[in-house]
């Protein structure tokens, strides 16, 4: 029977093998588009960073924009209530100044000729009384006189033919005064006039506000 051969190594087992190193491998892709690229990279970016910013930007201005907007129509309005309340104060202060100053100038005038409201009041009378049998005319009597003087010159020129008296009562205030015959009559009370004037001058306010007038109790 053959005896199998031995295997031999041919190595030298003492000597350490001398290996080369093995070259780093080279890129597949070209350093200048890898640099190309990355810098497109960072343009990209940045400009989506910049629209972003502007985005947010915008919006953040256009909520601002909206809140000063809000802001400017509540105080405009708030403005324009005051202006409305100030500029209905002045007018209501400007009436009631003027009213004071036409009672005062009423007054002055009533103290400097007290017999001319009476004596306008008789003339207008007496045009239409012709035939009236009499004429009873009450007045304060500190002008009783003067008055009686006036409504006889007066019956000369309006062909009034009838009876004239002339009362003195001291319930009528000097310039106030009542005309008094068979079917009718006529009063001249200033009081009542101011009193007239006064609500006339409260419901054109009242217009004005929009604020309903307040109805006076009847007694």
């Amino acid at each position: 029977m053959a005896q199998p051969a031995r295997f031999t190594f041919n190595l030298d087992m003492g000597q350490k093998s001398q290996a080369t190193p093995a070259a780093p491998p080279k890129p597949t892709v070209p350093e200048e588009l890898v640099a190309e690229l990355v810098a497109q990279a960072r343009e990209d970016a940045y400009a989506e960073g910049l629209a972003a910013g502007e985005r947010n930007a915008t919006s953040m201005a256009a909520q601002t924009l909206a809140a000063a907007a809000a802001t400017l129509a509540t105080q405009s309005a708030a403005m324009a209530a005051a202006l409305d309340d100030a500029t209905a104060l002045a007018q209501r202060e400007a009436i009631s100044l003027a009213a004071a100053i036409g009672r005062k100038l009423a007054l002055h005038l009533l103290a400097r000729f007290p017999t001319a409201e009476l004596d306008s009041l008789i003339g207008e009378c007496m045009q239409s009384l012709g035939s009236v049998p009499h004429l009873v005319v009450r007045c304060h009597p500190s002008i009783a006189d003067g008055i009686r003087d006036i409504a006889t010159a007066q019956m000369q020129t309006s062909g009034f033919s009838g009876r004239l008296v002339v009362m003195g009562d001291p319930d009528q205030r000097v310039g106030d005064g009542k005309l008094e015959w068979v079917d009718g009559g006529l009063v001249r009370d200033i009081g009542a006039v101011s009193k007239d004037i006064d609500k006339k001058i409260t419901a054109y306010l009242a217009a004005k506000s929009g604020k309903p007038i307040a109805q006076e109790s009847g007694h």
